[in-house]
């Protein structure tokens, strides 16, 4: 049986190393190639074109998102499975509908990305249960939320901005002009209901993209 040959993709050495034991001990599974960043994958993925991209969404410069977004204009057929300390939903419902087949929780059991490995590969898409029970209770209570009404550019441009990037290191990484970003800017705290900065950072933090600074 052709090995599933893994590109994988975290900005932290020892992470990838113990994905890197995990997934190598499987059968069938070969992990061909590793970075750090979004650029670096993305140069990799031209070079390599592996079966599967195994993609952390919390990279330093182009986050997972764009990285995503940016392979699958590349080729449109490309298989990313994403895992990610975010545990939001609303983030899940973005990368799915950016084109990722998956999406996993590092707080996971091992075994659980290691089966949504080959349900990604056989065409299913897999999600970790955590993820599953959130959706689910968003849709019984009806709630929604509030990155629903943002688009996959402006929640990475909504994550870099609360990360402190300036508008200009942000139209660098995206590779768009400072007009856009300042008027994503005003879009993404109009479709949130904020008014500053600030209380677009703490809405920010509740929804799970960053995480609150430390005391």
């Amino acid at each position: 049986m052709k090995p599933i040959n893994i590109l994988l993709v975290d900005d932290h050495a020892i992470v990838r190393e113990g994905y890197r034991a995990l997934l190598n001990r499987q059968e069938g599974f070969n992990i061909v190639a590793e970075a750090e960043s979004g650029e670096k994958a993305y140069a990799l993925y031209r070079q390599l074109e592996p079966d599967l991209v195994l993609l952390d969404l919390s990279l330093p410069g182009k986050g997972g998102l764009a990285t995503l977004i940016q392979i699958r204009q590349f080729d449109p057929k490309a298989i990313i499975l994403v895992f990610s300390m975010h545990q939001n939903p609303g983030v899940a419902k973005k990368t799915i509908e950016a084109g990722a087949r998956g999406y996993i929780t590092k707080s996971s059991d091992p075994n659980v990305l290691v089966g949504a490995v080959r349900d990604v590969m056989n065409g299913r898409v897999a999600m970790s249960d955590d993820i599953t029970r959130g959706l689910a209770l968003e849709n019984i209570n009806g709630e929604r939320s509030i990155l629903s009404d943002l688009t996959t550019r402006e929640f990475e441009i909504l994550r870099m901005l609360a990360e402190g990037k300036t508008k200009s290191d942000i139209a660098d990484t995206l590779c768009i002009s400072v007009k856009t970003v300042a008027n994503s800017h005003y879009l993404i705290k109009s479709k949130l209901q904020v008014k500053t900065d600030i209380e677009l950072i703490h809405a920010a933090i509740k929804a799970g993209i960053i995480l609150p600074p430390e005391v």
